[in-house]
């Protein structure tokens, strides 16, 4: 007869305590970006700690309500598009990591498209956009949009005079199509000021783990601040449409700015908590013919932690 491996009840809670604090790891890993640890003085991290667990506490609490919302636009077969502007080193992808940290990522997936190709630059301009968009169920996050013509290429000259018309003329016409598809389109622009760029830009910088995040493109934004202000400004107030407004975050503070973000999102779509048959684990089969192989130790990754 064999003998039962399973763990004895108290060591099973241990280890499932421990899986816990690990996911929450997962959230402080990712708040280490923010921020040089070896660089904040004893007093200073006193001062925050209260801040910092009052800030985890609201966005894990967000977090399971955005995992209510995933239930539900897949339970009820929405389709959501949000769409994340903002200047270079605004915060946009800070905040699309925390809202899919804990979501299916066949449900709820980010589009970060790169720079058209040859053949991408002779189709319609909305075409390679289009191909992303959501079926019933799905959300999809766009980090950064169909917008690029409004913003980085109106300012690079990436467009002629005439395109950039335009997209001005389509854009209202193309997002009415899709609010009147069924398509939950929601558009947030992240602020932040001069001074606020011109820290972050520093702060990647003097990091290594961040230096891959500023490409010549962003460094040259850097100079042209004004040109990018007064296109934002033109973008915003020609786009601003009853069927798909702009919101625009206040992102000068990064962790506000996250939990302004997601309260806000969850705000705009009606969802309601699906409910969920109880989930019984079913006992594994055992047989007394089985015996698992042994992995050949050439295959064995070294233990080296």
């Amino acid at each position: 007869m064999l003998t039962s491996a399973l763990p004895d009840h108290e060591d099973l809670m241990q280890r499932i305590a421990r899986d816990l604090i690990d996911s929450y790891d997962e959230e402080l890993e990712l708040e280490i970006e923010d921020r040089n640890i070896d660089g904040l003085d004893p007093a200073s991290r006193t001062d925050d700690k209260a801040a910092r667990q009052a800030y985890f506490k609201e966005l894990f609490r967000l977090q399971g309500e955005l995992v209510k919302l995933q239930d539900w636009v897949q339970h009820s077969k929405q389709k959501v598009v949000i769409l994340f502007e903002g200047r270079d080193a605004a915060g946009k992808g800070g905040v699309i990591k925390r809202i899919t940290q804990r979501l299916n990522p066949r449900v709820a997936r980010v589009a970060a498209l790169p720079a058209p190709n040859d053949r991408e630059r002779t189709q319609w301009y909305f075409q390679r956009y289009a191909a992303h968009l959501p079926a019933a169920g799905e959300m999809v996050l766009f980090d950064r949009s169909w917008y690029n013509r409004a913003g980085v290429e109106r300012v690079m000259g990436f467009c002629s005079d005439d395109e950039y018309e335009e997209f001005f003329r389509t854009v209202p016409e193309f997002e009415k199509m899709l609010v009147r598809s069924g398509i939950k389109l929601i558009k947030y622009w992240f602020s932040i000021t001069d001074d606020e760029q011109h820290m972050r830009f520093l702060g990647r910088i003097h990091d290594p783990l961040k230096q891959w995040k500023l490409s010549p493109m962003d460094l040259e934004s850097r100079r042209r601040w004004e040109e990018y202000t007064k296109a934002k400004e033109i973008m915003l107030e020609r786009t601003h449409i009853a069927e798909a407004p702009w919101w625009v975050v206040q992102a000068v503070d990064k962790k506000k700015a996250r939990l302004n973000c997601i309260s806000h999102l969850l705000g705009q779509l009606p969802y309601q908590e699906v409910p969920h048959p109880t989930v019984d684990l079913p006992a594994r089969e055992r047989h007394a013919d089985y015996l698992r192989q042994p992995v050949p130790a050439s295959m064995i990754v070294p233990e080296i932690y």
